[in-house]
């Protein structure tokens, strides 16, 4: 998990994940979303850049320039449509970019993570009795949470065999190759953070 924003379904809150998701990567990926349309706004506003058309001589206003999309954007949305509590339809719309594949076109990762949070996390539990009265304590505790996800958790979907030829389990930070070994809850508490290079 690279960014979490704490808030409503808002503009605002699409914005604010967006832009600290592209701080955390170096390329464009397959944005993959729902069909919530703040999305969309979102990504235009950070990888868009703006389209001016030259005056035609002809009477009446000229064009106002226009935000397009830059063409490494790649960017879809999983439409689904129900019925009552049934699942009637799934569609697959490719809003930005060219030559995607439709099997890349999947939220299930995510909503699979959305449901482990749940389970691991009362403060965001459907219908909870624990949850957070402040929003920055929630921000606070999701970070935590996410730090020690990425960092100290073994994942039984990133395991592998040793020298031995024994199982082992990597977090996903040792996996990306952010640190060499699965940290202690004591060393992710007292890593000096503010040591760390910001670019």
């Amino acid at each position: 998990m690279i960014s979490h924003v704490v808030g409503e379904r808002s503009q605002k809150s699409a914005d604010k994940l967006v832009e600290r998701t592209a701080k955390c990567i170096k390329a464009l990926p397959l944005f993959v979303t729902d069909g919530l349309k703040f999305y969309k706004i979102a990504l235009l506003k950070q990888y868009g850049k703006m389209q001016s058309f030259a005056r035609t001589g002809k009477r009446g206003r000229p064009r106002h320039p226009k935000l397009i999309s830059d063409e490494l954007l790649n960017y879809a949305q999983i439409i689904k449509q129900r019925v009552g509590r049934i699942l009637t339809k799934v569609e697959k719309r490719v809003i930005f970019g060219e030559n995607i594949d439709p099997k890349m076109i999947s939220t299930s990762y995510i909503e699979r993570q959305n449901l482990t949070c749940r389970q691991d996390n009362n403060r965001i539990s459907r219908k909870t009795i624990g949850f957070s009265k402040k929003e920055e304590e929630l921000h606070r505790q999701m970070s935590l949470y996410f730090a020690n996800f990425n960092y100290c958790r073994k994942h039984r979907a990133l395991k592998y065999k040793d020298e031995q030829g024994k199982t082992r389990f990597n977090c996903p930070a040792k996996l990306a190759g952010l640190i060499d070994h699965i940290w202690s809850l004591r060393e992710l508490l007292t890593f000096p953070y503010y040591k760390t290079q910001t670019n």
